[in-house]
C-alpha cells in the first residue's frame, strides 16, 4: 500500500507543479498496480529508459525526415562555432551520462534523490525531465567535485 500512496503523492505534485509527465507516469504505474500487473514493473524498469530514450531522439529527427533541414543548413551547423559546440556538449553529455550510469550500478538507492531533484526541479525551476542518466551524470560530477575539494581542505 505504500506505493500507491507514493504514486498518489506524486500525481498531486504533478498536476499542482503542472507537470504532466510526472502526472502520466505515476498514473501509469498506479494503474500497473491496481491491476496486478506488477509482473512488468522490472521489464518497465529496465526497458523503459530505452523506450524513452527511443521516442526523443525520434522527436529530434523529426525535422530531417520531414525534409525541413537541408544538406546545407547542416554542413553550416556543424562547421559554425554554434555547431561545434554542439558536438562537444554532445560529446561530454555521453560522457558525463557514462559516470552517471555507473554511479546508479554502484549505488542505486540514488535514484531516490534523481527523482526527489526532478520533481523539485520541475515543479520549483519549471525544467523538463530528460532522465535519470543526465541527473546521475551531474550527480557523479558534482561527487567528484565535491570529493576533490573535501581532500583539499582536509
Amino acid at each position: 500500500m505504500n506505493g500507491e500512496i507514493i504514486l498518489v503523492a506524486l500525481i498531486v505534485i504533478g498536476l499542482v507543479g503542472r507537470s504532466p509527465i510526472i502526472a502520466a507516469a505515476a498514473c501509469f504505474l498506479l494503474l500497473v498496480k491496481l491491476v496486478h500487473l506488477e509482473r512488468y514493473l522490472p521489464s518497465i524498469e529496465r526497458r523503459g529508459l530505452e523506450i524513452g530514450l527511443l521516442f526523443l531522439t525520434l522527436s529530434v529527427l523529426v525535422p530531417f525526415a520531414a525534409g525541413r533541414v537541408q544538406s546545407k543548413e547542416l554542413v553550416h551547423a556543424l562547421t559554425s562555432w554554434p555547431g561545434l559546440l554542439a558536438i562537444a556538449g554532445g560529446a561530454v553529455a555521453t560522457y558525463v551520462n557514462g559516470k552517471g550510469l555507473e554511479m546508479l550500478r554502484f549505488d542505486p538507492q540514488l535514484i531516490v534523490g534523481l527523482v526527489i531533484g526532478s520533481i523539485v526541479g520541475i515543479v520549483f525551476f519549471r525544467g523538463i525531465p530528460v532522465g535519470p542518466l543526465m541527473a546521475a551524470g551531474i550527480t557523479a560530477l558534482l561527487y567528484k567535485i565535491f570529493t576533490l575539494l573535501s581532500d583539499r581542505i582536509g
